[in-house]
């Protein structure tokens, strides 16, 4: 999610364009990391526009794709966009109109396509449930709301525990709260979970193996157990295995890397700091953390973009690509095969991280000409097209083949 509860007042200009140097797909060579090569400039195929709302999430599965609307521009973010992208360019199907709200966020897919679950934000903040068996028109199962959703949902993930389907709902403050709902029973909704996560703003979460990871902010970084841990968490109990300060703070989105050859030793994190101006400047790194020892876990490397700031995630875990909404830089790539610990004296900080884009592991990029200004909030991936949810813009599709 974008800084919501932060940004009030939004500038829309020409976007700065950026020159750099990085990586495209290579084998992997005998040290286990690719070949430095230039990026590759990814193919749009098409857009969808929508210039009456911004454009925030998005969600993809098949031919059908979903994209939120935030905040206000000539109408308020409360349309859920349906769209269907068999063509070269997304053709907009349907358009929900979600009452009593002023503005949405997150939208999600559940892991057997059955569900798609959208956040509602600001006073009133809750979840709505709609079915998917026709996903060109979904059909509401559910509303969820309580006094512990009441501010606003920030941000909601879905996840399976021992085969159950919750919903973990990021509350905006104040306290920081997470909320986690059983919705195995879809259309019933079952709170299990309240608890506030600290005195730092709860963002986000990433769920998977019985681990959650939550994004703290200033806080960090914190690993916990509920189910898979060994530690004897559950949903209805979070127990803490780790956490890590990123560099900078302000953590605001994650995601597990589980690698093709089976390893699962690197988390991505995402930083969104200050300034921020809509289609112009934005701020914060990728940073690369290494799980290895989970109770003590560490930064090893990040990715910079100048005048720019990273914003949600998808990768491609077969192909060990990372794909990042970069707000005004557009969409990026990144190869994150092999030991991203390691690279050469130049390419290293100071501080002992390797700096990715020194170190060549830019993949490629798509809409970085300026022409028109973007601020790209989010990325979802069905195959090897790449759907970007553009602010500005609507939603563009994009040809990511060459990086497999």
């Amino acid at each position: 999610m974008a800084l919501a509860f932060r940004l009030r007042s939004l500038q829309i200009a020409a976007a700065a364009i950026f020159l750099y140097a990085g990586c495209d797909k290579n084998p992997i060579v005998d040290d286990g990391n690719p070949s430095p090569r230039e990026p590759a400039t990814l193919p749009v195929l098409g857009q969808g526009e929508v210039f009456t709302r911004y454009s925030a999430e998005v969600a993809a599965r098949d031919r059908w794709v979903y994209t939120t609307s935030w905040g206000r521009r000539l109408a308020d973010g409360n349309a859920l966009y349906i769209w269907d992208a068999q063509g070269s360019a997304p053709v907009l199907t349907d358009t929900v109109i979600v009452p009593l709200a002023s503005t949405l966020g997150d939208v999600q897919i559940s892991d057997d396509g059955t569900l798609l679950v959208v956040a509602t934000e600001r006073t009133n903040g809750s979840i709505i449930i709609f079915d998917r068996t026709q996903p060109d028109h979904p059909v509401q199962l559910a509303r969820y709301s309580s006094p512990d959703t009441d501010r606003g949902v920030h941000t909601v993930k879905l996840g399976r525990v021992d085969g159950r389907l919750y919903a973990f709902l990021s509350i905006d403050p104040n306290p920081a709260q997470l909320v986690i709902l059983d919705i195995s029973d879809p259309a019933n909704p079952t709170p299990v979970l309240a608890r506030v996560m600290g005195n730092s703003l709860h963002h986000d979460v990433f769920v998977r193996d019985g681990l959650l990871f939550t994004a703290l902010w200033n806080v960090g970084l914190s690993i916990w157990d509920i189910g898979g841990g060994g530690k004897g968490g559950s949903p209805a109990n979070p127990v803490l295995i780790g956490n890590v300060r990123t560099v900078n703070g302000h953590v605001h989105n994650i995601w597990w890397y589980h690698a093709a050859d089976g390893s699962k030793r690197y988390v991505f994190v995402g930083e969104e700091s200050p300034p921020f101006a809509l289609g112009i400047i934005s701020t914060g790194d990728i940073h690369v953390v290494d799980i290895s020892n989970i109770e003590q876990p560490r930064e090893v490397a990040y990715y910079t973009v100048p005048g720019a700031g990273t914003h949600n995630f998808t990768m491609d875990e077969t192909a060990g690509v990372l794909f990042a909404a970069y707000y005004n830089a557009g969409v990026r790539a990144l190869d994150v095969r092999g030991d991203l610990g390691s690279c050469t004296a130049a390419a290293r900080n100071t501080d002992g991280r390797c700096d990715l884009g020194l170190a060549g592991r830019e993949a490629g990029f798509a809409l970085t000409s300026g022409s028109p200004p973007v601020s790209v909030w989010g990325v979802a991936r069905v195959g090897s097209i790449l759907y970007a949810s553009d602010m500005l813009n609507g939603l563009f599709k994009i040809d990511i083949a060459s990086l497999k």
